[in-house]
């Protein structure tokens, strides 16, 4: 298949006219004819960055190639980039599963006075919920392209606020067993681990967006101002994804230490009751031993000298019992 053939394949996309779709999925080489329009609002999804793609995608663009690719070269963390003919952002879906393994998936955009263009990394982002939103708020697609771009920010951001949700009550599962009587297992140890290692990866992703969102408000004069009161929204969601990281982060700290710092407890516990237990047995050797002595004692070879000393073992060791029962050693 040659690559001409191929940009004239139907791509996932939509136009849109004062909030209404008016056509989907039309091939890519129709790209140029849509955005020439100004009324239209245009969308199209590429799942990949291969080059017949991006050299496409630059020509139904009016820009220069090498721009796409440099903007696409670094899969780094989330960012926005200013140019002459676009707009370049890049920001992170995530979703967290119960054994506390966070997975991500890069998505950039392209956008322009009028059309934005998502490219998928890994192909893992789900369109099917980015589409509905923009069937369920065609009054912001009727604002222009800054309404679809919202739109994908927010169910990002939404992403990000799940997946905080979802360490959260996973770490207070954790905080729950440490004051267990039996000790934590070692898949609890683990489980941990896992948490804070998705949470480092969280906050690399969540708390770049803030610069994203913020660059948008103060540099993005193309957005219509009936549209700011929802960028401002969003970033004030943005901040609580990033302060929610940040609690969960001495949270999962504070779990580590005071996890060790039990431990210490546990074995100063043991080591005290180790060494109750040594002094008690230590009585009834000392006794026995003493009497045990090929000397003659009071009561040698008597029955009262076998009485009297088992009175003086049991009495011994009942008073050590007690004493260390008393200092909670036992």
């Amino acid at each position: 298949m040659t690559d001409s053939k191929r940009t004239a394949e139907p791509v996932t996309s939509r136009v849109w006219k004062n909030g209404k779709v008016v056509a989907e999925n039309f091939p890519f080489e129709r790209l140029s004819d849509h955005v020439a329009d100004q009324k239209c609002v245009v969308w199209v999804d590429l799942p990949g960055t291969d080059l017949p793609q991006l050299a496409a995608l630059a020509e139904e663009m009016s820009v220069r190639v090498d721009l796409i690719e440099d903007a696409l070269s670094e899969q780094s963390r989330p960012k926005v980039y200013h140019y002459d003919e676009f707009k370049f952002l890049n920001a992170y879906s995530v979703s967290f599963d119960q054994q506390g393994e966070l997975s991500q998936s890069q998505i950039s955009a392209f956008v322009t006075h009028n059309a934005m263009i998502t490219v998928r990394r890994e192909g893992q982002f789900d369109l099917t919920e980015l589409v509905r939103r923009w069937d369920d708020n065609s009054a912001l697609i009727a604002r222009g392209v800054g309404g679809v771009l919202h739109s994908l920010l927010d169910l990002i951001v939404d992403g990000h606020f799940d997946a905080v949700q979802q360490l959260d009550d996973a770490i207070e599962d954790i905080e729950d067993g440490l004051f267990a009587e039996k000790p934590q297992s070692k898949e609890t140890q683990h489980r941990a681990f896992r948490l804070r290692k998705s949470l480092v990866q969280l906050r690399r992703v969540v708390l770049p967006m803030r610069e994203l969102v913020g660059g948008l408000q103060r540099e993005d004069a193309e957005i219509d101002p009936v549209l700011r009161p929802y960028f401002y929204e969003l970033y004030d969601h943005v901040l609580r994804v990033m302060e929610w990281t940040e609690s969960l982060r001495d949270m999962i700290s504070t779990i580590f230490e005071t996890n060790l710092s039990l431990a210490d407890a546990r074995l100063n516990t043991i080591m005290k009751k180790l060494t109750a237990w040594a002094a008690i047995i230590a009585v009834p050797t000392a006794v026995t031993g003493f009497y045990g002595q090929n000397v003659p004692f009071p009561g040698f070879a008597h029955r009262s000298g076998f009485l009297v000393s088992t009175a003086i073992m049991v009495v011994a060791v009942a008073a050590l019992y007690i004493t260390f029962k008393r200092k909670e050693w036992l």
